[in-house]
């Protein structure tokens, strides 16, 4: 199925930087820098549009793309909100009460994990170790670690992102591409 999509100049340009790192033949090695890029310049998430557009970039199979992009927890299937709320299920963080921290968000947006608020603002995902065991239970949001965790700071830290993010959170693009 034909499909429009297609990367700004700019990170066409990244692209190509990116997958001249490898040698000829093994351009897949660019995999994951290229869905990071996708899923920042195509809304936050991977479709199966984008996820064939970067198969297309790198000469390999979509089912190639489709198994990694769906192996990692670090890259979304549907869309998203603008804060992703990334909770550590591993255990750990759930002997130090991650569970009651991802059900009290839960009550409290609304939502279960793998959800996205109403309003588009948060989507709350549980995911496998941060590796941040020391100061459990731990949540990512963007590239930003949230340690020790209690009701009350998730209370705060919900509140922080509500009222000073505006635009979906995307480092990946912030960082690497111009413009």
């Amino acid at each position: 199925m034909p499909s429009n999509l297609k990367f700004s100049d700019d990170a066409l340009a990244l692209v190509h930087k990116i997958i001249k790192r490898y040698p000829e033949g093994k351009q897949k090695s660019a995999l994951l820098p290229l869905l990071h890029l996708a899923q920042a310049e195509f809304g936050g998430w991977l479709s199966p549009e984008a996820m064939d557009y970067v198969a297309s970039l790198l000469n390999i199979l979509p089912v190639e793309v489709y198994e990694v992009a769906t192996f990692y927890s670090m890259y979304n299937m549907k869309p998203v909100g603008k804060c992703v709320l990334e909770v550590c299920r591993t255990g750990p963080c759930w002997l130090m009460g991650a569970e009651d921290i991802v059900a009290y968000m839960e009550k409290k947006l609304n939502i279960k994990a793998g959800e996205t608020t109403a309003d588009g603002m948060f989507t709350l995902k549980t995911v496998e170790c941060l590796a941040a065991c020391g100061t459990a239970p731990v949540m990512q949001v963007g590239e930003t670690y949230h340690e020790n965790l209690t009701c009350e700071k998730v209370d705060s830290i919900l509140n922080d992102y509500r009222a000073n993010v505006k635009e979906p959170i995307s480092h990946f693009a912030k960082k690497h591409i111009k413009g």
